[in-house]
């Protein structure tokens, strides 16, 4: 994989090397790392990491972090090793099916697993490979759900991103292993439908189902043309690497 890009995240403080034709991480690797309550000391699984752009943002904002990534796609797995070297964050990267994870990562058990699926079921499959295989469902997401949920340890957490019009699959995987599950809507523009779901379930929890309030991306009600229009918390996210976490603490 020669032809890459050099990609700036949190506002460049984070920098990752990306295919310029193939499947490119953008605003939902670091929204799903920016959701992720993990804490120094624990350990971290990415399903599908890809060039690793989601854990290495959750490992700039998280010092201290045990991050693991299993990649199917070599090439992406490398670029995920020399990213994470580069950017002086230690990540195991592992190749391998989620489906059917390598003997080593069957051993370990993680506190924390992170992902986001590929979201399309159907349609005309990119024409570069790369992307394809990352955007298009190869391996069923319930698939994917278990598989995370076999990694974490008990009372662990799982934190996924998908399209919205996905959350009935999600949900129905989720029933009877995990639970305390909460789903945080993300919406493009204020009085929008939401395109985006954040889900967090807790391996063997078992509080109540909590839909959350939307997270809006955009300040404008359509688009302004050639300039940016985050709304001040997408910003804080997006540029400054805030966290998430906060959103889906249980309000007394």
């Amino acid at each position: 994989m020669s032809d890459l890009s050099d990609d700036g995240f949190l506002d460049g403080r984070l920098r990752a090397a990306q295919p310029r034709r193939g499947f490119r991480s953008g605003a939902d690797a670091v929204m799903l790392a920016a959701a992720c309550p993990a804490v120094a000391g624990q350990s971290v699984l990415e399903l599908g990491c890809g060039a690793g752009v989601a854990s290495l943002c959750l490992g700039w904002r998280v010092p201290g972090l045990h991050l693991t990534g299993l990649e199917a796609q070599a090439d992406y797995a490398d670029l995920a090793r020399r990213n994470a070297a580069a950017n002086g964050i230690a990540m195991q990267v592992l190749v391998g099916d989620v489906a059917d994870p390598p003997v080593a990562l069957r051993a370990q058990g993680f506190d924390h697993v992170i992902a986001n699926p590929p979201y399309f079921l159907g349609g005309t499959p990119a024409p570069d490979d790369g992307r394809a295989i990352a955007r298009q469902e190869d391996t069923p997401l319930a698939a994917w759900i278990d598989t995370a949920l076999r990694r974490l340890r008990p009372r662990g957490m799982m934190t996924l991103i998908q399209k919205a019009d996905r959350l009935d699959a999600i949900l129905a995987a989720l029933s009877g292993r995990a639970g305390a599950v909460a789903i945080l809507p993300v919406a493009g523009r204020a009085g929008r439908e939401a395109g985006r779901v954040i889900v967090q379930a807790r391996k063997g929890g078992r509080g109540p189902l909590r839909l959350l309030a939307p997270f809006v991306m955009h300040r404008e009600p359509a688009h302004p043309g050639d300039r940016e229009d985050l709304t001040q918390a997408a910003s804080a996210v997006l540029r400054e690497g805030a966290p998430l976490t906060a959103l889906f603490a249980k309000v007394s």
